[in-house]
């Protein structure tokens, strides 16, 4: 080991400093201890075309769907310890070879300190990615079971790596908005959306139901449609109210076990087989939202941007109100937004609480999910309730990349094109099945900018454009036609 010579000045000890923890074994090479040197910047080099390895050899998506198991979360956080450690050892040790000891007792002050901060520095990193991984670790396992919450369900199969979906063409997830508060019973889910994506191409149906939908049907055999057998009727409440639309189905299952010899908690089942059998599809998973924990979502996230297209009246009084205009509304604006009734009817409200939605999905880019990180994670635990299996994740994350580049388009079942009070089954079924058959045949949609076209009741109509390309607006589907399925945002009036 050849003997370090005198630094120049205190400058050229932080600058060999810094390169050090960017390069390691910088400073231990300037120092003369060579072979220690050598080996920190081959382990490096090694690290980094380790990394480059996996990024190139493994597909994105796949990569992030390995990044939501347990083995690969804890890998990281042990890793992301380990290399927080090193780095601050080796930021140390490279401050010592460098001998700063040499300089004037000013500069040796000034070294030492601005050292200090880099060792501090280099660890930032390394412990912000753990705490992250910890964190997500975390609310997956809190949402997402290893097995089932029902002991009368059947054990979660592991998926199989040839082939996931166990032969599936199509996943169908139930979404589902509920408004469960400390003040009500039950569960009412005022807000029902069925998610049917190609497992391929990753085209998704998003099939909207509305909430007083009539007369439901249950799929034969089952207790509810024994119980019920010309379809869900009950007495008028005493108010004139109704407690047998499509939006009590898991409420009333969940208060009558008996309907089911004694089995607790089967409005989820219930409602997926009842919905599924309404659309002519099977129902794999749902996943249910608190409407008033998607606010605090909202307000996680900063807010979002929405055109509201003419004011919307809330409260018990009558006493609220969200004036029109393009805005940035908070989570509790944002939820009255789509949820008030006051002055208008269930399928206006559906269209908002659609518009809501596109506006999350598209403004939630990945710098403000990254800022706001901790605030995300710790409302979404109280704002999901799933049967989705965990060993599933791994699999649906990447085809939720997929559905992000691919073709969304969205059906509702509104009057006109369905009676809500004397529905026309067989008609629902023929329109999800075209729809279906529409989105596994479109090829995968490119991206696109959203521009408006005017319907003839004066609203404007959302077209997607590829973009930077002008194009005439398209026309305008009118209700009933053949084919009723439309982009997610249609009828989302301005830029989301």
């Amino acid at each position: 080991m050849q003997q370090a010579k005198k630094p120049v000045s205190a400058a050229a000890v932080l600058g060999w400093l810094v390169l050090s923890a960017l390069a390691p074994g910088s400073a231990h090479l300037r120092a003369g201890w060579r072979k220690t040197g050598l080996v920190l910047l081959c382990l490096y080099a090694a690290y980094l075309l380790a990394l480059l390895a996996v990024g190139l050899s493994v597909p994105f998506d796949s990569l992030i769907g390995s990044l939501t198991e347990n083995s690969w979360l804890t890998a990281i956080m042990v890793g992301a310890a380990v290399l927080g450690l090193a780095w601050f050892a080796l930021v140390v040790h490279s401050f010592v070879v460098l001998r700063p000891g040499r300089l004037p007792q000013s500069g040796q002050i000034l070294t030492g300190t601005l050292a200090g901060l880099l060792a501090v520095v280099v660890v930032v990193p390394f412990g912000v990615t753990a705490q992250y991984v910890w964190a997500s670790q975390e609310l997956i396992n809190n949402i997402f079971k290893e097995t089932p919450t029902d002991p009368d369900s059947p054990p979660v199969a592991q998926p199989k790596p040839d082939d996931p979906w166990a032969g599936r063409q199509r996943v169908n997830i139930l979404l589902l908005g509920g408004d469960a508060d400390d003040n009500r019973t039950g569960v009412r889910t005022d807000s029902m959306n069925l998610a049917s994506v190609d497992v391929k191409s990753g085209n998704t149906v998003l099939f909207s139901l509305p909430r007083n939908l009539e007369e439901v049907r249950f799929r034969p055999g089952t207790p509810m449609a024994q119980r019920f057998p010309n379809g869900f009727r009950l007495p008028p409440d005493p108010g004139g109210g109704r407690s047998d639309l499509l939006n009590s189905v898991w409420e009333y299952a969940d208060a009558h076990p008996e309907i089911f010899g004694g089995k607790q908690h089967q409005g989820p089942k219930v409602l997926m087989e009842t919905i599924g059998y309404t659309l002519g599809v099977k129902v794999d998973w749902y996943a249910l939202v608190n409407m008033w924990g998607f606010a605090r979502l909202i307000d996680a996230i900063g807010g979002i941007t929405i055109t509201v297209e003419k004011d919307v009246v809330f409260g018990k009084y009558n006493e609220g109100l969200v004036k029109a205009g393009t805005r940035k509304l908070k989570g509790a604006d944002a939820m009255w937004y789509a949820r008030s009734r006051t002055y208008t009817d269930d399928f206006t409200r559906m269209r908002r609480q659609r518009c809501v939605l596109g506006a999350i999905l598209e403004q939630s880019d990945p710098a403000t999910v990254l800022t706001r990180f901790n605030r995300i994670t710790q409302v979404t635990k109280e704002l999901i309730q799933t049967d989705i299996p965990r060993p599933m994740l791994a699999h649906l994350v990447p085809l939720a990349l997929k559905v992000k580049e691919a073709k969304v388009t969205s059906v509702q079942f509104v009057p006109p094109l369905i009676n809500t009070g004397y529905p026309d089954w067989a008609k629902i079924r023929d329109i999800a099945a075209k729809a279906i058959r529409d989105a596994s045949a479109a090829k995968p949609a490119v991206a696109a900018t959203v521009s408006a076209a005017p319907t003839p009741d004066g609203e404007a109509e959302a077209s997607p454009s590829p973009s930077k390309s002008p194009k005439k607006p398209r026309q305008t589907k009118q209700p009933g036609q053949n084919n009723p399925a439309q982009g997610i945002t249609e009828g989302c009036t301005g830029a989301l």
